[in-house]
């Protein structure tokens, strides 16, 4: 008998891609081969993202392109596209089951139930009120083989209600997971021989608020686990970064000092029509904390050009604070206006053509920086987890990364993955790819 066959697609952020391989191991579980999503399969699950129009327009796309694969599988969408878009379900055709946030726990009660009563007709609709407070979703991801770098999602939703941001509204309210189920999946990767843990959450700053719990708890809790030799940390509010939660973090051994910093701007104006809740120099104070405590620690962000009303002299006071700081790493977001936010009826929307130039500047900036900051590694001793090999020119390499996540290669024969190793950076194989000798 040939086995049931199933393919996932993820759209959107690290959670969403965490809960999807907690989705995939629920169907492997339940007896299914899981294939790529371009092939044909008996289900169909694409984890959709709103956090954008255009998010939403891709997850539409995904969901018809399953259906067209196999007119007979059972397709089902998840996640946030579902959750702020309930009330429209009747009229995206060809889906069956529609299962919203707090609801993917039940992925396979949900698919039995549909397949059960399959010839009634009809979609199967599995959403909650998210606005009212819910508990913690019970998803986890223990399987790790094979894997170098583990994500553990330990928080969910968010109260802060950037004026941009529709997120609270499709994951609903801050609430963080239990302690001791953290600590059980940190050692359930650490026994599958992962040795990178990262910390992942809608608005990880805020786990414990509900709990009487703390990050900085957490993070020396889990560094206690035998096995795990890395903890990095995902996007962090600069609220959290005070000089007691940082301290902590130095003496934690395990900590990769590399820091996301979600900035959106460096104009104060901005950040307040943003509904931000920092200013340009509390988020400059969080920076300088890092760099006290630690010895050159990457710290990467955000940043959001063309927000209504942000004016050319915005737009350059952002700059120069962006010179000022000199970050790893920059991701450049054009604004993007999402209906049903504040920030999608702000007056003194920007024109698309000055959006795209003010991103095209600061993309320029973010790869000067970075390069900057890769250099400076040159002639020094660092520490590398290895991860998988390549080919270069005929050569046999390792790639991996340091604790700053600048990529390494290693010269070897070996298969050495999930190996971390300590060596000097004598020069740069490719670009943004630097050799690692003498180890």
């Amino acid at each position: 008998m040939n086995k049931k066959k199933a393919a996932l697609h993820n759209l959107g952020c690290k959670v969403n891609a965490y809960e999807t391989e907690a989705m995939r191991q629920m169907l492997k579980d339940d007896g299914y081969e899981i294939v790529d999503f371009s092939e044909t399969a008996d289900v169909y699950v694409v984890n959709t993202c709103t956090v954008t129009n255009t998010a939403d327009k891709k997850s539409r796309q995904m969901l018809s392109r399953a259906r067209k694969k196999n007119g007979k599988a059972v397709v089902i969408a998840a996640g946030c596209f579902v959750q702020t878009k309930e009330a429209e379900s009747g009229t995206l055709s060809g889906i069956d089951i529609f299962l919203g946030n707090n609801k993917k726990q039940d992925l396979i009660t949900a698919l039995h139930d549909f397949l059960d009563r399959r010839c009634e007709g009809g979609p199967l609709v599995d959403t909650v009120e998210i606005n009212h407070r819910q508990p913690y979703e019970n998803l986890h991801v223990a399987k790790t083989e094979g894997h170098t770098r583990a994500f553990i999602k330990v928080q969910d939703g968010c109260n802060q209600f950037c004026s941009y941001c529709i997120i609270p509204y499709a994951r609903g309210r801050a609430r963080s997971r239990k302690l001791c189920d953290v600590l059980g999946e940190a050692r359930s990767i650490a026994a599958g021989g992962c040795k990178e843990i990262v910390l992942s959450g809608i608005h990880l700053s805020s786990y414990g608020t509900d709990t009487g719990e703390s990050l900085a708890g957490l993070i020396e809790a889990i560094a206690g686990t035998d096995g795990i030799r890395r903890i990095r940390l995902g996007s962090l509010e600069p609220g959290i970064v005070t000089e007691d939660f940082v301290k902590t973090l130095s003496g934690i051994g395990k900590i990769c000092p590399h820091f996301h910093l979600s900035l959106q701007s460096g104009c104060d104006a901005t950040l307040r029509r943003m509904n931000r809740k920092y200013t340009a120099d509390g988020y400059e104070k969080s920076c300088a904390l890092l760099r006290h405590y630690f010895d050159h620690p990457a710290i990467t962000t955000d940043v959001i050009v063309g927000f209504p009303g942000e004016t050319q002299d915005e737009f350059l006071q952002t700059r120069a604070f962006l010179e000022k700081i000199r970050f790893y790493e920059m991701h450049i977001f054009k604004y993007s206006r999402r209906e049903g936010t504040k920030a999608a009826v702000m007056q003194g929307q920007v024109p698309e053509q000055e959006k795209a130039r003010r991103s095209a500047e600061l993309i320029s900036l973010s790869h000067e920086m970075s390069g900057e900051f890769r250099e400076y590694y040159m002639g020094k001793t660092a520490e590398a987890l290895l991860e998988e090999p390549f080919l270069y020119q005929g050569k046999r390499y390792m790639a991996g990364y340091t604790k700053e996540y600048v990529k390494i290669a290693v010269r070897t024969e070996k298969n050495l993955a999930n190996t971390c190793i300590r060596g000097k950076i004598a020069g740069k194989l490719d670009e943004g790819m630097y050799l690692m000798v003498e180890f």
